[in-house]
């Protein structure tokens, strides 16, 4: 297979993975601030999947569709004012967290136990730039932030980590193999 039909691919496939973030994010346990949804889960499968550099390109591309108006967001919302509201630090905070998850695999190896530790570490970076986003827009006390920004998630964060870890290297190695995807990206 060519270079630039392996680029295509990738870019395909990066693509791919926004829109699957975009449906993830309807998938949503509503919660008094901040809402439990599919999006972190997706983020996690993007980063382990594909990378540094196109998991956060799949990040970026969702938040920008999503800041354009697009309604890619949960609750099926959209424009700039999501991201600047009092959720938008979470949605933010996908872009470091897909491209330390990716880095982190990129620098051990793209195995389920890795992957589990960098979803973790990128679950903690969500909810760390949701929470100061959330106590400095909602002009909230830090114990506030706290238990309505990362406390209710952890558990569910953790759960998440497990499963874009264990789904994320099964569906990276079987992409690999098709050649859907660089090997090592």
């Amino acid at each position: 297979m060519s270079d630039s039909s392996l680029k295509l691919r990738m870019m395909i496939v990066t693509a791919l993975f926004a829109a699957i973030i975009a449906v993830s994010a309807q998938l949503t346990i509503p919660l008094p601030l901040v809402p439990i949804t599919g999006q972190t889960l997706a983020i996690g499968l993007a980063a382990t999947i594909l990378g540094s550099r196109h998991g956060t390109i799949a990040a970026t591309l969702y938040l920008i569709i999503g800041a354009i108006g697009i309604p890619v967001f949960a609750q099926m919302s959209g424009g700039l004012g999501v991201i600047v509201g009092p959720t938008g630090g979470f949605l933010v905070g996908f872009i470091p967290t897909t491209f330390i998850i990716g880095y982190y695999l990129e620098k051990t190896s793209f195995t389920v136990f890795n992957a589990f530790i960098a979803n973790i570490i990128g679950m903690f970076i969500t909810l760390i730039f949701g929470t100061v986003w959330l106590k400095i827009i909602a002009d909230l006390p830090w114990g506030a932030a706290i238990a309505g920004g990362f406390t209710p998630f952890i558990i569910g964060g953790l759960i998440k980590a497990f499963l874009a870890g264990w789904i994320g290297i099964l569906v990276r190695n079987r992409l690999a193999s098709a050649n859907l995807l660089y090997a090592t990206t």
